[in-house]
């Protein structure tokens, strides 16, 4: 999993309320079990027309937004189902952060999981920000996790708060997998003193 240090990028402005699982990617891409791949399919029921061009009223879809790095958003952003693919879309995009006033608790977990910061702030600090997102390629935030501050455009600071395990595993790229892994002196040992105390649970 890649490191979440410190990013400075575009933000693109979504200002929607209760965007669902199934709205960041269709049911129907749930067949594939492959982490990349998936930027194309984000947002795909209102980021396309129905002919499968794009519309150009959709964020996404316009300059500077399409590098957008940061997405900032309204309350209760990634409810619905638990899909991982949500995330793994998002993250395909390009997406690294994502700020909103509230989200859902295993969209909050996905995503930390594979490495996007979610960023909790009261309405009023998101409505600033998503003032920044609209001023586009001229307006990038930056958003320090070590610190944990959001920096808008003209140098005034927002701190938020987040969970010192999950800052740990972003800051580290710690997915559940490489934290295991950092354990393998301690696995190995114990099945060392296993095999000996048990062989036959080895043969």
């Amino acid at each position: 999993m890649d490191k979440f240090t410190t990013l400075t990028g575009i933000a693109a402005p979504l200002p929607m309320i209760n965007v669902d699982t199934d709205k960041i990617i269709p049911a129907k891409w749930l067949k594939t079990i492959k982490r990349t791949g998936l930027g194309p399919a984000l947002f795909e029921a209102i980021r396309y027309k129905k002919d499968g061009s794009e519309d150009p009223d959709f964020v996404l879809n316009k300059e500077p937004y399409r590098k957008a790095e940061i997405l900032v958003t309204g309350e209760n952003f990634g409810c619905g189902s638990s899909r991982e693919h949500a995330v793994w879309a998002l993250h395909g995009f390009g997406i690294r952060c994502v700020i909103a006033p509230d989200f859902a608790d295993i969209f909050y977990s996905n995503a930390a999981k594979n490495g996007i910061l979610l960023v909790k702030l009261p309405q009023e600090e998101v409505d600033k920000l998503m003032e920044d997102a609209e001023k586009g390629e001229n307006a990038r935030l930056t958003v320090d996790l070590e610190r944990q501050l959001v920096v808008r455009p003209d140098g005034e600071e927002i701190s938020f708060d987040i969970d010192a395990f999950r800052k740990h595993c972003l800051l580290n790229g710690l997915d559940d997998v490489a934290l295991t892994l950092e354990k393998d002196t301690d696995i190995q040992s114990f099945e060392g003193g296993q095999k000996s105390a048990t062989p036959w649970l080895y043969r």
